[in-house]
């Protein structure tokens, strides 16, 4: 008997009324989840290629569900790499150059429109309305694999891996006749970065492009990339087409020092007058470094500004080449502040550290 029996009463009734509360809130939030999954043994029988085989990948019907008419291109890439891929909030946030809070409103939104519809799978003739919404979505997954914003991780290959695989099953499940150009080229994208995943990591630490082994590079996706990008050379520029002959650049090169940078640059003034935006500069000034020394690199970082740590991090590494000791300091702090990927942060500690000491006042 407790030693205030009415006390008790109204905290454990109070208890279960709160869990009460917090479960339905759950089933609200998890029923659109729920209709999915029931509702998707019941259609996948008469939702079939052109080949008229069923589409069978479980993980591609979410993702075209999730990428309902209903939600703008960003909402639901943002939706698909959240509920469906798992990639955490905080990780979705950055890829959209949006602070956490922001990105955690737009998911909540983008939930309530969806949770009204009724989700149906789309047949083949309406695939080809949705590809470009996966093919953000893939290509966005892909990122947060390749270069993970928050955690231990250099790199999650699987989720880069199950990005890939997204792309190649699209591909196939196209009706005949549809264009696969933009496709193609997020395939060649995506295959010249990953087949570098077993020379990013040495004994648990980063390795960037300059100092890895080519050795070690998946080559047999090289040539893939390349095959799928030959006849796409002389095509009209596109985004995924211009990244992915930047990454053919690094590909073809024999070493890091005999890369085409000049040739690199240009592909990026291509992308800049396609889609302007401060990864894109970021990228492009670091090839400007490259061709042209880093005091050239800084002239193209001047006025860019993009949330994290990357942009420090580049600042700081053409700081140091150019010599300018302290102030590459300073830069590697403001990286450092804002990195919260392990790895990363104990990359940009090791760049620090290498750094000459200041001299003392005198």
């Amino acid at each position: 008997m407790p030693g205030n029996p009415a006390a008790w009463l109204l905290t454990a009734a109070r208890r279960r009324v709160l869990d009460r509360l917090r479960a339905e809130e759950v089933a609200a939030r998890k029923e659109p989840l729920l209709v999915v999954e029931a509702e998707l043994t019941a259609t996948a029988q008469r939702v079939v290629a052109d080949a008229g085989e069923v589409l069978v990948d479980e993980r591609l019907r979410l993702v075209l569900l999730c990428a309902h008419p209903s939600l703008s291109r960003e909402a639901a890439a943002a939706l698909t790499l959240r509920l469906v891929l798992g990639v955490p909030t905080e990780d979705v946030a950055r890829l959209f150059l949006v602070p956490k809070a922001t990105m955690a409103a737009r998911l909540t939104r983008a939930r309530k429109r969806l949770a009204g519809e009724r989700f149906e799978v789309p047949p083949a003739a309406e695939l080809a309305d949705r590809v470009a919404v996966v093919a953000d979505v893939a290509y966005l997954a892909f990122t947060t694999g390749y270069a993970p914003g928050s955690g231990a991780d250099v790199l999650r290959a699987d989720v880069a891996g199950e990005a890939v695989r997204l792309v190649r099953v699209l591909r196939d499940v196209l009706p005949a006749g549809t264009p696969t150009a933009e496709l193609d080229a997020l395939l060649a994208l995506l295959l010249l970065q990953h087949s570098r995943r077993d020379a990013r990591v040495r004994d648990g630490r980063l390795v960037l492009l300059p100092d890895q082994d080519r050795g070690r590079w998946h080559h047999e996706e090289v040539l893939e990339a390349l095959d799928l990008l030959r006849p796409l050379v002389s095509a009209p520029p596109a985004p995924y087409l211009l990244q992915a002959l930047v990454a053919a650049e690094h590909a073809i090169a024999p070493s890091a020092e005999q890369t085409a940078w000049h040739r690199v640059v240009a592909r990026y003034d291509e992308l800049l007058a396609l889609a302007d935006s401060p990864v894109v500069r970021l990228n492009r000034a670091v090839a400007v470094a490259e061709a042209d020394g880093p005091a050239a690199g800084l002239r193209e970082l001047e006025g860019v500004a993009l949330p994290g740590h990357r942009l420090p991090a580049a600042r700081a590494e053409l700081l140091a080449r150019a010599g300018r000791t302290d102030e590459a300091r300073t830069a590697y702090d403001a990286a450092l502040a804002l990195c919260h990927n392990d790895a990363e942060r104990t990359h940009l500690l090791a760049r620090r550290e290498r750094l000459s000491r200041p001299r003392p006042p005198g």
